[in-house]
């Protein structure tokens, strides 16, 4: 199975409401030490609706990249119940998803 193919699997798995982080993803997906590349992987996700990258942050709780923008990533956050403030997500440490 290609890297992409797992990634894509994995965050097709973190619940609504929920994040993870790069780093986290990259573990889960055998790599580790992968997290750039797992961000470019998400970068290009070719079905965003069935695989939420939105859901997928930075490990320090800052939202990171969307290839659709910051603030789209902000809103269907939102939308979810996560609650941000100054590009930060709130309560990261409870809503954090571990695979």
């Amino acid at each position: 199975m290609s890297l992409s193919k797992k990634v894509y699997e994995l965050v097709a798995k973190i619940p609504e409401g929920r994040v993870t982080t790069y780093g986290e993803l990259a573990r889960a997906a055998g790599r580790p030490n992968a997290s750039r590349v797992i961000g470019q992987i998400l970068n290009k996700n070719p079905n965003p609706i069935i695989v939420p990258c939105h859901r997928v942050v930075k490990s320090t709780g800052d939202l990171g990249g969307y290839a659709y923008g910051y603030k789209k990533k902000s809103k269907l956050l939102a939308k979810e119940g996560v609650k941000i403030s100054n590009g930060k997500i709130l309560d990261f440490k409870k809503i954090n998803f571990r695979f």
